[in-house]
């Protein structure tokens, strides 16, 4: 066993240990797992994803009665219709994570199945699922790693900088973090924000081309383009049928709390003052894949989520797990991970709030160090 680099405490937190070689491996992890939990049912995924559907469609249901209720207006758009975005937001979000788990192909133990329901469920809010899909892998493939990593790279200083700058005034802060919020998801996807530098200048998620993917994925990236357009052609044929105002009310502002929802979730599962990054040199894949942190959003939002935040350590480690196994899979992790396991019940607001000031950028404690910490 190697010996353990104690990293001091950073302003009240306590850091995850950066031994450069855990007491334990992934088969040791694997093993802890009861092997029930490796089971994928599609009739189970398929119970889920139904339950889902008919759960946005009682809702868009719902919806049409809002308008002709009863009540002032004031009732009508400051409750009724928020209500409906609210839930139909996170009902929708359960089946992007839903259609995310069949990029990962735990969907299901048939590839044709999983990649067929992903595409159409992604496509449906947006997503050019196997452009997503091969990025995602990719982020999964390099997790933590500051050179490679494909979300939420953050800026690296080779040494840590005392002088107060611009960015950390609050209304500043709170500019950048309404933008991340709202607009961070298209920006990622049209221009690769947040993510790793590449050569080329304009690197996005809809050019088959793009050096995000290889060769072999470009026909899968112009299948996801088609789908796109097909379900843009759609939502313009609702458009003409039930109006824009109808459109905008039942699908667009939904679809930008599903965009909220994939924003924070992996902002924060990633963005932690406890959790290190590594530079190419010192990474490796276990402890790049546990530089994550389980996040409790409440029983409700954990649920309709399918405990994607609650669960993400677990996600990180065997990503081929079924959501309905994670849970159980998590309990059964925590105590051979011990310190290296990370969870943070704080109210998410605040959450949000601290972390996006406290993880501005990282550095090494002592330059040239290959273990960088998150920084104000």
């Amino acid at each position: 066993m190697a010996a353990t680099r104690r990293a001091p405490s950073a302003e009240g937190w306590t850091r995850q240990p950066v031994n450069t070689k855990p007491a334990f491996s992934v088969s040791t992890l694997r093993k802890a797992i009861p092997a029930h939990c490796w089971q994928r049912s599609l009739p189970r995924s398929c119970a889920y994803l139904a339950a889902d559907l008919l759960a946005l469609a009682a809702l868009v249901w719902a919806s049409t009665f809002i308008d002709a209720a009863p009540v002032p207006a004031a009732v009508r758009w400051l409750a009724l219709w928020p209500a409906y975005w609210y839930l139909a937001g996170a009902v929708a979000t359960g089946i992007w994570v839903i259609a995310h788990e069949c990029g990962h192909q735990a969907f299901s133990d048939y590839q044709a199945v999983n990649d067929g329901v992903g595409l159409v469920l992604h496509s449906l809010l947006l997503v050019p699922y196997y452009s997503w899909k091969h990025s995602h892998r990719r982020h999964h493939s390099n997790t933590g790693n500051v050179v490679k990593d494909e979300v939420f790279v953050p800026p690296t200083r080779e040494e840590v900088s005392d002088k107060w700058e611009l960015e950390q005034a609050w209304p500043i802060r709170l500019v950048k973090l309404f933008i991340t919020l709202t607009l961070g998801w298209p920006l990622y996807l049209a221009f690769n924000v947040a993510s790793r530098p590449y050569e080329k200048s304009w690197v996005n998620h809809f050019d088959p081309w793009s050096p995000i993917f290889s060769k072999r994925e470009l026909v899968e990236v112009a299948v996801s383009d088609a789908a796109l357009v097909a379900v843009l052609c759609g939502l313009r044929q609702l458009a003409a049928s039930f109006g824009w105002a109808w459109l905008v009310k039942t699908w667009l502002v939904p679809y930008l709390v599903v965009n909220f929802w994939l924003v924070t979730i992996t902002m924060l599962q990633h963005s932690h003052p406890e959790l290190p990054h590594y530079g190419e040199d010192e990474w490796d894949w276990l402890r790049g894949a546990l530089t994550t942190v389980d996040r409790d959003y409440g029983w409700l939002l954990n649920s309709l989520h399918h405990h994607i935040a609650d669960t993400h350590v677990a996600h990180h480690l065997f990503s081929q797990m079924p959501h309905y196994h994670a849970q159980e899979a998590t309990e059964a992790l925590k105590p051979v991970l011990g310190d290296y396991y990370r969870s943070d019940s704080r109210p998410l607001l605040q959450a949000i709030w601290q972390d996006f000031g406290s993880c501005r950028y990282v550095a090494p404690d002592t330059p040239g160090d290959g273990v960088l910490w998150f920084r104000k």
